[in-house]
């Protein structure tokens, strides 16, 4: 198990980059393996929640199919 002490957080609060527990968890994102990673964060999230939003959009599709293929 990797030691997350060592990891990169990005601070929501402040928006910085730190190492380890800095802050408090529920103003950090992370961990992530670099500095660089970690100070992406904002636009990683909004990626990562577009695709999970696309994702439950689909799902939420499949199988409905329209009045005349049923």
């Amino acid at each position: 198990m990797s030691d997350e002490k060592h990891k990169y957080w990005y601070n929501l609060e402040t928006g910085k980059v730190e190492q380890g527990y800095e802050s408090p968890a529920i103003d950090r994102a992370g961990p992530f393996d670099t500095a660089e990673e970690a100070a992406r964060a904002p636009q990683l999230l909004k990626e990562r929640a577009q695709k999970w939003a696309e994702d439950e959009a689909r799902e939420a599709d499949w199988g409905a199919g329209s009045e005349s293929e049923r």
